[in-house]
């Protein structure tokens, strides 16, 4: 059995990837990072639904506070708030951490290496949120060509695979598929804010309110929330 690692932050699409590895019969580990983000509240609730489910699941702590230059790590840097999704402009948005992904990527590929894991699984998509240049096929595939190059790949040990299944879906195909598996969303984080409660205003907010309505029903947070008496 493929053995995968699933970066696993516990929003919509890392949720979807996670229950798509789970579908495809892999040996599922999830790693989730902890890296001084603001909505660190989203490794909590990762923390819970990896234990609902049973996936083993390990927290990987690093400060990207040290590099900056996002507001996801630096609070001097005002979360970027809108009206609705036509506000925002075109270009890496102020929530874009430099080179998150790439830094991601590399300590996973270290994790897998270490312990015998062979595919990482990503649940990178682009199609809604296209001004992120960490999450694109080229970044994916540069990446996949540096890991084997620079681990024992290069001496013909079987080479580390990623596997971006989402990459060219709509949020709400997104949500869809994952619903086919039963995806749990409702303790999936996407909110920029720090909150269980979505602040509906940053960019992360609008763009899931926009697709659970395309894919058809009421996003499975704001249902859980609703019977819980918080909304």
């Amino acid at each position: 059995m493929v053995k995968s690692v699933v970066l696993f932050s516990g929003g919509v699409d890392s949720t979807t990837a996670l229950y798509w590895a789970l579908a495809k019969r892999r040996a599922v580990q999830a790693l989730t990072f902890d890296y001084g983000q603001r909505h660190r509240f989203e490794v909590r609730m990762a923390r819970k639904l990896a234990r609902k489910i049973g996936v083993p699941q390990t927290i990987f702590k690093l400060d990207l506070k040290q590099v900056g230059g996002s507001a996801l790590t630096d609070t001097s840097i005002e979360l970027p708030r809108y009206k609705n999704l036509a506000r925002i402009k075109p270009g890496p948005p102020a929530t874009y951490q430099p080179f998150r992904n790439g830094v991601f990527m590399a300590l996973t590929a270290a994790w897998a290496e270490a312990r015998g894991f062979t595919e990482i699984v990503c649940g990178f998509n682009i199609i809604d949120s296209p001004d992120y240049p960490d999450t694109r096929p080229a970044f994916v595939k540069a990446m996949e060509k540096a890991i084997n190059a620079g681990t024992r790949a290069a001496f013909g040990r079987p080479p580390m695979k990623i596997l971006a299944p989402l990459i060219g879906m709509k949020k709400s195909a997104i949500i869809r598929l994952g619903a086919s598996l039963h995806a749990d969303y409702s303790y999936s984080i996407s909110c920029y804010a720090g909150e269980e409660i979505p602040c509906r205003s940053c960019s992360a907010c609008l763009l899931r309110e926009r697709a659970f309505a395309e894919a058809g029903f009421e996003d499975p947070l704001i249902s859980r929330l609703k019977k819980e008496g918080r909304l």
